[in-house]
């Protein structure tokens, strides 16, 4: 043998390699076919090979993107409740909030008839069923989607709305306190002072640590100002309003506490709500309307002045008689006081007009097409305005303006009729509790 010879095979193989490795590619191009080859007689199955020979399943493939899918469409895919449920957000709390403030506003009627209250105390209960309701859905939605409470809180849209569910309990307990306590019952007169109590500790909680959060984790600009920025406040503004119920039925040495607390609250409220209106007006000034869907939530605007105006006559009206006894020098006259309540009221009064001409004239100007639940923004504020109104009409005692409030309560019960029609077809129809129709979605 050449001892050369081994090494010319060596050479050989070495000067080949690349040869070979083509012809072993060839080869098996014939017998696999490649990952992204469509099925046909030799593979019926869409079997694909990767570089090591590894058959790949058609389940193991990736699967192809999803159509997109118009969200406008009526003849878009139905989804089942569980999906749907992961889009039940915190705005539904505006409907037990809207309920709420139509059963305070039945109570405080000034012409009644036989069976009105009557008619107040099963929207009360009706209330309370719903607002059961929804609490319920809200923690099967946090249940069966982990990660959703967190998410939510987060959301730079959903967000704002959790302090609804503040107002929500805020109307609950006044109305409770109009249909539900015994004036003589001392043991209820208490429940209801340590429920105030409770409720201003923590919605003033809420107020601090909602904007603290917001100030540190987002960035928004003034083009995208929205009304809802004024909801982390209005709960704790709400403590004054509860006060003004209240006060009237609780002992004088527990009264006067109440009221000093729900006049500083109110403050609060309307204080922080001024300093947004600004924001608000230079958002308007600047990029003009919001989105045609969303110009019902103008009617937010209404709600700070006009229940302000109806806690400051309220309060005045809840003061104990001896008032300066009690108080010392703290207070002056509480006939002084009342006067000066009246006219702090109608000049609170001329500014939520203002802002419900606004929101009106820019709803009339460009309607909503699809239902949201900001439309809810046309009931609760609004029925604020209209209780602020009723109580100046009481103080100035003009049986033409009474009926005037009279008229326009039923106006606002139309609207809620209007507003709950359109919800409830909503749901329905899946234009809501539906991906990308609801506030877990930035759409403005």
């Amino acid at each position: 043998m050449d001892r050369n010879g081994p090494r010319r095979f060596q050479a050989w193989t070495d000067s080949n390699q690349s040869t070979r490795r083509n012809s072993t590619a060839t080869q098996r191009s014939r017998e696999y076919p490649p990952l992204d080859m469509p099925p046909d007689e030799k593979h019926p199955k869409g079997l694909g090979y990767n570089t090591t020979s590894t058959p790949v399943l058609e389940s193991q493939r990736p699967a192809p993107p999803a159509p997109e899918v118009d969200i406008f469409d009526p003849n878009r895919p139905k989804l089942p409740f569980r999906q749907r449920l992961h889009h039940f957000t915190w705005a539904w709390y505006t409907l037990p909030m809207s309920a709420g403030g139509l059963s305070l506003l039945v109570f405080a009627q000034p012409n009644q008839f036989p069976g009105l209250k009557s008619i107040g105390l099963v929207v009360y209960i009706i209330n309370i069923i719903v607002f059961s309701t929804i609490t319920i859905l809200m923690l099967t939605r946090f249940f069966l989607h982990p990660g959703d409470m967190t998410s939510s809180l987060r959301h730079p849209r959903e967000g704002f709305f959790f302090p609804t569910f503040f107002l929500s309990v805020a109307t609950i307990i006044t109305s409770t306190e109009r249909y539900a306590i015994p004036k003589n019952d001392t043991a209820l007169v208490w429940a209801i002072q340590g429920a105030f109590w409770a409720y201003l500790t923590l919605t003033l909680i809420l107020a601090i640590g909602q904007y603290s959060f917001v100030f540190a984790a987002h960035s928004f600009g003034l083009q995208t100002m929205m009304p809802t920025w004024i909801l982390p406040i209005f709960p704790i503004m709400l403590s004054g309003t509860i006060a003004s119920v209240i006060a009237d039925t609780q002992p004088d040495i527990a009264a006067i506490p109440i009221l000093i607390a729900g006049l500083t609250c109110q403050g609060l409220g309307f204080s922080v709500a001024v300093l947004m209106y600004a924001h608000m007006v230079g958002r308007l000034m600047q990029s003009g309307l919001p989105n045609r869907e969303h110009r019902p939530g103008l009617f937010m605007c209404v709600g700070p002045p006009a229940f302000t105006a109806l806690a400051v006559i309220g309060m005045a009206n809840g003061l104990p008689k001896p008032a300066a006894a009690v108080a010392g020098s703290l207070f002056l006259d509480v006939g002084v006081i009342k006067t000066i309540a009246v006219i702090v009221a109608v000049f609170l009064w001329a500014l939520s007009f203002w802002w419900f001409g606004i929101a009106l004239v820019a709803v009339i100007q460009s309607p909503p097409r699809y239902f949201h639940l900001g439309w809810w923004a046309m009931v609760f504020p609004n029925t604020g305005f209209t209780l602020a109104t009723i109580s100046i009409a009481k103080e100035i005692g003009t049986p033409a303006l009474l009926w005037v409030t009279t008229g326009m309560s039923i106006v606002m019960l139309l609207i809620f009729s209007f507003v709950l029609y359109h919800h409830i077809r909503a749901v329905i129809v899946q234009d809501i509790m539906y991906p990308g129709r609801d506030e877990d979605v930035e759409d403005h």
